[in-house]
């Protein structure tokens, strides 16, 4: 559970760390965009009230909430999973990751009733909408480091 623990503060700390440095020391929030390495990385800013892409997108204070409960009971479960026992290193540490990406949006829901995103990727001539932060790559991360971490998984451990 150390390592779970570990992998989630610094996620948590690092998602916060570059919100509050790009939005707020850099004033993402007043020039809106910011292009940091044209045109594949731009700082947009942005206010998320949904799910990824925007998903479940609500003005409402239930929708907040609700969207809240469910990161934090997601991040319990998960760590009931993994202590469980018999995962392997690269789970616990995608479980941290995970958990760490989903407490750092809900930290952005608490006090802001939205999730600040900044970050906009696109290449090849094809301009992508769509903006995210560093917690989402944490869970992204998290989500496939557990997919790929399980060992032989049980398909194959019943496998003849």
């Amino acid at each position: 559970m150390r390592l779970l623990s570990i992998a989630a503060l610094v996620a948590l700390a690092l998602d916060q760390l570059s919100k509050y440095l790009v939005v707020h020391t850099f004033g993402l929030a007043q020039r809106l965009a910011i292009d940091v390495w044209y045109p594949f990385l731009t700082f947009k800013y942005g206010e998320n009230r949904g799910i990824n892409f925007g998903l479940l997108d609500g003005e409402s204070e239930l929708s907040r909430w609700a969207l809240t409960i469910f990161s934090l009971v997601v991040c319990v479960a998960v760590a009931l999973w993994i202590r469980r026992g018999g995962k392997s290193r690269l789970m616990i540490l995608s479980a941290g990751l995970l958990i760490g990406g989903a407490l750092g949006n809900v930290v952005d829901r608490v006090l802001y009733g939205y999730v600040l995103d900044f970050l906009n990727m696109s290449c090849c001539g094809i301009r992508n909408p769509f903006v995210f932060n560093i917690a989402d790559v944490f869970i992204f991360l998290g989500a496939v480091g557990l997919i790929l971490g399980e060992p032989g998984g049980k398909a194959r451990k019943n496998a003849p």
